[in-house]
């Protein structure tokens, strides 16, 4: 199994790994630093690099639950060579700069998350929510919290402590995975947000660009999507 490197460090921007398996899709290393696609946010993109050559990656990926770096066809590459894997570090970095303002956003509406996504430079997420809150008390509110350079941490619980403990869980289309005994959990200050996360964040808010602009859509009687753009 890949060894996802990313979950302790987000901020590891190329490292040397070794292909253990070559699929129709695209390659698995031993390592890695490149984010798979999910909960919302896209999958890594980059290049590895093999002595004077460089295949793209594409995309990152669970293909049944191997993390696959999706790649054009090549040739050049063989199981056991060792690589050197680098990131698209600028849209990296800003999917975890929208991701930790989407935490942010979550804090300061205490309802239910029906559904989200990450692009590059803005992101939104939907509520299960009967009445639009005032769009610009939500931007003003947001950049507070951005300018207050909140400490961003990862830690863990059981699952016991989750079941014991439902409302962290504010994501409704997507729960927590289980499997290993263990929920990755991430903090924002002492009491602005936790809640349990599998992606990548920021150290701290003040990384976040200021949002410039919030847009709310009506997608539904109880559901109002929130788009931010840094």
């Amino acid at each position: 199994m890949t060894i996802e490197l990313f979950r302790n460090n987000s901020y590891l921007k190329e490292h040397s790994s070794k292909v253990v398996k070559i699929l129709p899709e695209g390659l698995v290393f031993d390592e890695t630093i490149f984010y798979p696609e999910g909960g919302g946010q896209p999958g890594d993109e980059g290049e590895l690099n093999i002595g004077n050559k460089t295949v793209n990656i594409i995309g990152t990926k669970y293909i049944n639950r191997e993390l696959v770096h999706l790649t054009e066809k090549s040739d050049q590459l063989k199981e056991g060579d060792n690589i050197k894997i680098i990131l698209d570090w600028s849209k990296r970095y800003s999917y975890m700069q929208v991701h930790t303002c989407l935490h942010l956003l979550c804090s300061l509406i205490p309802y239910p998350v029906t559904g989200g996504s990450i692009g590059y430079m803005r992101g939104r997420l939907d509520f299960d929510l009967e009445t639009k809150p005032n769009k610009e008390e939500l931007l003003d509110k947001l950049n507070q919290l951005i300018l207050k350079n909140y400490e961003v941490s990862i830690s863990s619980i059981k699952d016991s402590e989750l079941d014991d403990n439902p409302d962290l869980v504010r994501t409704m289309s997507v729960k927590p995975p289980r499997g290993s005994g263990e929920i990755r959990m991430v903090r924002i200050g002492d009491n602005v947000d936790y809640q349990p996360c599998g992606g990548t964040h920021v150290n701290t808010t003040s990384e976040i660009p200021s949002v410039s602009s919030i847009k709310i859509e009506n997608k539904g009687k109880m559901n109002k999507r929130i788009i931010v753009n840094l």
